[in-house]
C-alpha cells in the first residue's frame, strides 16, 4: 500500500522540529509501516524551517509550485470588520522532499505556512485579530492541493490526524476513486467542536467539493427544555461540550461522514467517544445530532492504538543507581518513592488534587518521596504549590523544565509507584504512564476509559481482576478541585506504601505485571493494527455494522427483525444491562420479576427515565421512585444509597460569553441521604449526581 501520513507537524525524527506528541506518534508509525513493507509518504508544513533542514539533511526542492488565493470568510461576531467579510491571502506553495529511514517526507512552504517558526501553532489569542490563526486551514488546503497535484491518480490511502486539523480532507477526496481517507481522533477534543459554516462552504467551493453539511444542533422549530439548557451550560466545567451561535458546524461530522475509516488510540478512547457513558455529558449528547452521526458511522471506527518508544519496550529494564538518583535530588533513597510526569495542566492532569493529596499524606506522617515533574516553560506560580513544596522540601522534588529522556528514565526506574490522576477523560492513551510502568513503577491512576488498557484496578489485591492487575485505580473525575479524588489519592498512596513495606511479594507481582503490560505497546503492534484495518479497505471492502456493536452500546432501535429472531438471548442480556424495557420485552416475558430486576438496574445507574417507564407497571416502584426526593420548608432531601455527591445546578445570570451555571452541593445527613436549600424556589430542581461507581447522572425534581 501507499500510505500518505499527514498532520500539521511531523518533526519526530529530530527534536528541533517538533512541538507535540502527535509529531512523535506520526514519525514512529511511519517508520513501523515502512518496516512492514509499505510505501509511506508524509506531508506536513515546513513552518519556516527549510534552512535548518537543508543544513542537517539532504533536502530536495521538487518541481512543484502552486499559486492561488486562500479565501477566508470571517465570522463578524469574532473578527468584526477588521479584514472585511472575506479575507483573501495570496499564496505560492513549494514542496521539498527529505528521504529518511525509508520514509518520504514532503515539506510544504508558503507565506502562511512559514509563519510562527518557533511555536508552529497559532496562539489562541490570535483569533479575531491576526490571520495567522488560519494557518491550520492553509495546511489543509495546501495538503489537499499537493496530494492531488503531486500524486495525481495514483492509488493511496491518506491517513490524517486530529479532526480539527483535517476536517476538509475526507470531503475533498470522497469522490476521488484513487484516494481513501482514514481520520484519526488523537485527543478528546469536544466532539461538538465547531467552525464557521460559511468559511467551510467557501473553502470546499475553492476545492471543487460538493457534500452535504451537518445540521445545526437545534432542529428548526424545536425549543430546548430548561433542563437541556442547564445541562449544556454545565458542560463548560467538564470541557466536553461548548455552545456555539448559529452558522457553525461540527468538524467531527465532516470527518465521520466522509472518511472511509475513523481511527482511535485505545479501546477505552473509542468507547468513550462513542457514547460518553457515565459522564455529565452523556444525557445531553443523546439529544444532539452528533449522536446520530456517531451511530450512523460506528462501523467505520477501529482502534489503531498507540505505543511507547523502543527505549522503553526493548531489552532489559534499565539499570539505574536509585541511591544516586534520589540522593542527587535531596531525597532519601530508603523511602517509598512516587513519580509523576506530565505537562502542567491542573484540570487535565489532576494536579490540584495531586498536590493536595501529597500535602495530606506527608502532613499525616507518611515517610515517602515524591518526584513530581509538571512541565511548564513558565514555571508554576500557584502559591499553594510553592507552599507545599517548601513545607516538605526534604520529601518533594518539583521539576518544570524540559530534560533529556534519559533523565526521565532514571526518575521512573528509581520510583516504586507512578501517579497519574488525570481528569475530564482528556487522556486517550497516556504515553507517560506506560513509560513509567515499563521500567517498573506500579501505577496509581484514574479509572478513566482512555487509560484502562494499562490494567490498574480498584482492588489489585483481592478484586476480580487482581491476577492481571498492574496497580491501583482512583475514581474518574469531572469536577474541578475534586475532594473525592483527593481522598482517593491519599488512600491509595497510604495503601501503596503499606503494600511495599508489608507485602513485598505482592508488590513484586504488580511490578512484573506493570512491566509486562506496558511493554506490549510497541510500534510494530500499532503498525500491524493499522494494516489489519487498512487492508480490507484497500481491497475494496467497506466496514458493515454488526449486531455485537449495537448491543455493546445499547442501540436496540438499530437492530433488525432478523436479529431479534436469531439472537434473542444476547439481546435480552444486553437489554437487561441497559434496563431497556422495550428491547427486553421483545425477547423475554415482561413479568413482575423482570420488571423489578430491570428497575433495580436502572435505579443503580440513576437512570430515572427508565425507572419511570418500569414503574408504570408497579405502584411500589412508583412510590420508591417518587420518594427519592422531597422538598419541604425550602429544603430538599435526596435519598439514594449509591449517591456519594449531589449538586443543585442552576443558570447563572446572563453575562458576556457563553451561559454559565451556579452550583450548590448537598450536604450529607446520613449514608445515601443528602440535603440543601434549593437554588430555585418554586421551579424544577436540576441535580447532578455522582454515584459510588463513579458514574455521573442528571435528575430533575419537580415541586410546587
Amino acid at each position: 500500500m501507499h500510505i500518505i501520513e499527514t498532520y500539521f507537524e511531523c518533526g519526530g525524527f529530530d527534536h528541533r522540529f517538533l512541538q507535540g506528541g502527535i509529531s512523535v506518534y506520526l514519525w514512529n508509525l511511519s517508520k513501523a509501516l515502512t518496516a512492514q513493507g509499505h510505501r509511506v509518504s508524509v506531508v506536513t508544513p515546513a513552518h519556516g524551517r527549510l534552512d535548518e533542514l537543508r543544513d542537517s539533511y539532504e533536502l530536495e526542492r521538487l518541481d512543484y509550485e502552486d499559486t492561488y488565493e486562500l479565501p477566508l470568510v470571517l465570522d463578524p461576531d469574532v473578527w468584526g470588520d477588521r479584514f472585511g467579510a472575506e479575507a483573501r491571502i495570496p499564496l505560492t506553495t513549494t514542496a521539498h522532499r527529505l528521504r529518511l529511514d525509508g520514509v518520504d517526507l514532503y515539506f510544504l512552504s508558503n507565506e502562511l505556512l512559514d509563519q510562527l517558526p518557533d511555536r508552529f501553532y497559532p496562539p489562541y489569542d490570535s483569533k479575531g485579530r491576526d490571520l495567522v490563526f488560519f494557518k491550520p486551514v492553509a495546511y489543509q488546503v495546501d495538503t489537499i492541493r499537493f496530494v492531488r497535484g503531486w500524486f495525481g491518480q495514483e492509488k493511496a490511502l491518506v491517513h490524517a490526524h486530529e479532526p480539527y486539523y483535517h476536517y476538509l480532507m475526507p470531503a475533498a477526496f470522497r469522490d476521488d476513486p484513487s484516494k481513501l481517507v482514514v481520520g484519526t481522533v488523537q485527543s478528546n477534543m469536544p466532539i461538538t467542536k465547531k467552525v464557521y459554516r460559511p468559511k467551510v462552504e467557501r473553502l470546499l467551493d475553492l476545492l471543487g467539493v460538493q457534500v452535504p453539511l451537518p445540521p445545526e444542533d437545534e432542529a428548526p422549530g424545536r425549543s430546548r427544555s430548561a433542563h437541556e439548557t442547564i445541562m449544556s451550560a454545565y458542560q463548560q466545567r467538564t470541557h466536553l461540550h461548548y455552545e456555539y451561535g448559529p452558522g457553525h458546524l461540527r468538524v467531527y461530522d465532516l470527518v465521520a461522514e466522509h472518511a472511509d475509516l475513523v481511527d482511535f488510540l485505545s479501546p477505552g478512547h473509542l468507547d468513550f467517544y462513542t457514547g460518553f457513558a457515565d459522564t455529565p455529558f452523556e444525557q445531553l449528547c443523546t439529544r444532539l445530532p452528533v449522536h446520530d452521526t456517531v451511530r450512523r458511522n460506528a462501523a467505520k471506527s477501529f482502534v489503531g492504538g498507540c505505543a511507547l518508544g523502543d527505549r522503553w519496550t526493548t531489552g532489559e529494564p534499565p539499570a539505574v543507581d536509585r541511591t544516586a538518583v534520589l540522593a542527587g535530588l535531596g531525597l532519601d533513597p530508603a523511602l517509598p518513592t512516587f513519580f509523576h510526569n506530565a505537562r502542567y495542566a491542573v484540570n487535565h492532569k489532576g494536579q490540584t488534587e495531586l498536590f493536595r493529596a501529597v500535602d495530606r499524606v506527608l502532613g499525616e506522617g507518611l515517610a515517602a518521596n515524591f518526584v513530581l515533574r509538571c512541565l511548564s516553560d513558565g514555571g508554576i506560580d500557584d502559591p499553594y504549590v510553592r507552599d507545599v513544596v517548601a513545607r516538605h522540601k526534604d520529601r518533594i522534588h518539583l521539576e518544570c523544565e524540559r530534560v533529556e529522556e534519559q533523565r526521565i528514565v532514571a526518575y521512573a526506574a528509581s520510583a516504586d509507584f507512578c501517579l497519574f490522576p488525570s481528569k475530564f477523560e482528556m487522556d486517550t492513551f497516556l504515553i507517560a504512564q506506560g513509560e513509567a510502568m515499563a521500567v517498573g513503577a506500579v501505577p496509581i491512576a484514574t479509572a478513566q476509559l482512555g487509560m484502562a488498557h494499562f490494567g490498574h484496578v480498584a482492588d489489585p489485591s483481592n478484586g476480580p481482576e487482581a491476577a492481571h492487575a498492574t496497580g491501583f485505580a482512583v475514581n474518574r473525575s469531572f469536577t474541578e478541585d475534586d475532594p473525592r479524588l483527593v481522598d482517593a489519592l491519599a488512600d491509595r498512596i497510604h495503601r501503596a506504601a503499606r503494600l511495599l513495606r508489608d507485602r513485598p511479594e505482592e508488590y513484586r507481582r504488580l511490578r512484573a505485571n506493570a512491566i509486562a503490560t506496558a511493554r506490549t505497546f510497541t510500534w510494530e503492534r500499532v503498525a500491524r493494527l493499522h494494516v489489519d484495518a487498512f487492508t480490507p479497505l484497500w481491497q475494496g471492502r467497506r466496514p458493515e455494522p454488526d449486531t455485537g456493536l449495537l448491543l455493546r452500546h445499547g442501540w436496540f432501535d438499530l437492530l433488525t427483525d432478523e436479529a431479534y429472531e436469531t439472537r434473542q438471548d444476547e439481546i435480552a442480556e444486553a437489554a437487561a444491562r441497559f434496563a431497556d424495557v422495550d428491547a427486553y420485552a421483545r425477547c423475554r416475558p415482561l413479568d413482575a420479576a423482570a420488571i423489578r430486576a430491570l428497575f433495580e438496574t436502572a435505579w443503580r445507574r440513576a437512570d430515572f427515565a427508565r425507572c419511570a417507564r418500569l414503574a408504570e407497571h408497579d405502584q411500589d416502584l412508583r412510590d420508591r421512585l417518587d420518594g427519592r426526593a422531597t422538598v419541604t420548608e425550602g429544603r430538599i432531601v435526596y435519598r439514594h444509597p449509591d449517591v456519594v455527591r449531589a449538586e443543585l445546578v442552576g443558570l447563572a445570570p446572563p453575562g458576556p460569553g457563553r451561559r454559565t451555571v451556579t452550583t450548590r452541593p448537598l450536604e450529607p445527613l446520613a449514608p445515601g441521604v443528602l440535603t440543601a436549600e434549593p437554588l430555585d424556589r418554586g421551579g424544577p430542581l436540576h441535580l447532578l449526581l455522582t454515584l459510588t461507581s463513579g458514574r455521573s447522572a442528571w435528575d430533575v425534581v419537580r415541586h410546587d
